[in-house]
């Protein structure tokens, strides 16, 4: 079955309303469990992670301090989540979640994390819900330990992956390339990277042909041989931050279309979720499934 990568404590107590819908993880769980896509048998749990790891990646003074609660008023409020023991746990196990995630698809060719996606963290600061960038971590390790040469990171939450980008603009084995409202957070973009305009509004039909008019040439022109995949879904037409107006159907198609693409050049892909904001946390878990089946289909179709 096609691995997926989870942990319980993705879903932490939190405070009720808060904007982020923190339930989303554990719900998500729920919604794949009950279409039998997630099993016993496929859930992969990631250990704690290793801060050797982490701090190869972000700037060791901000990660102890955030580990300790030590981060200021103004880091907290840029990050947007309420400090507490249970998030540093959380946080760190997801990040964890997607190196799992990493290893397991360089093992199977594909597998899907029920988390991940914090693209906004920068090296030395977090901002927009993320604390670490779990995409930045894991492609590290995976250049690092020798396990790819070239890295590419498929970003297509509808948010800049502005934190990706400002780890990677200096180098040329790991590239950020993000699908992106222009007309939306954050306010300033970065410029490095491969960065690709979405028209607020866009719908479905809009949305896939951009899609397919540079993904290939992506590909073709550097060359990867691991890839990252950001399947937000903040694209879709009833988020609450997302000004882009695709339907269930338009992000299914997305997810299909993008991991086929690096599937059928035999490119392994770790997916992770991403953002996804509505009131009604059990619609965004509902949203957030359409990633992992897809790849579930994808799964059943190529590598059985």
């Amino acid at each position: 079955m096609l691995p997926l990568v989870f942990h319980s404590h993705y879903s932490i107590p939190f405070p009720e309303g808060h904007r982020f819908p923190m339930r989303k993880f554990g719900l998500l769980a729920e919604t794949l469990r009950e279409l039998g896509i997630l099993t016993d048998d496929n859930q992969y749990t990631p250990s704690p992670l290793s801060l050797k790891v982490l701090m190869s990646a972000h700037d060791k003074d901000y990660v102890q301090r955030f580990i300790r609660g030590e981060l200021s008023k103004r880091e907290e409020k840029e990050i947007g989540l309420p400090w507490s023991e249970w998030l540093v746990e959380r946080t760190l196990r997801a990040v964890s979640g997607t190196i799992l995630t990493s290893e397991l698809a360089l093992q199977h060719g594909l597998a899907c994390h029920l988390a991940g996606g914090t693209h906004h963290a920068h090296p030395s600061h977090g901002s927009g819900f993320c604390i670490f960038n779990d995409l930045a971590v894991a492609a590290l390790a995976m250049i690092e330990s020798g396990k790819a040469k070239k890295v590419l990171i498929l970003d297509c939450d509808v948010h800049q992956g502005d934190g990706t980008i400002a780890f990677f603009k200096d180098r040329s084995d790991i590239l950020p390339v993000s699908w992106h409202c222009e007309e939306n957070y954050p306010q300033v973009k970065q410029t490095s990277g491969v960065n690709i305009a979405i028209p607020k509004g866009a719908n479905d039909q809009e949305y896939l042909s951009i899609l397919k008019e540079t993904l290939p040439s992506l590909l073709a022109e550097h060359q990867p041989d691991f890839v990252f995949y950001d399947a937000g879904v903040d694209v879709h037409k009833d988020d609450r931050l997302g000004y882009v107006n695709l339907t269930d159907h338009g992000i299914f198609e997305r997810d299909k279309y993008i991991i086929s693409a690096c599937v059928s050049l035999n490119l392994p892909v770790a997916c992770v979720i991403g953002g996804g904001y509505d009131r009604n946390e059990e619609k965004v878990a509902k949203r957030h499934s359409l990633l992992h089946q897809a790849a579930n289909q994808i799964w059943s179709n190529s590598f059985l």
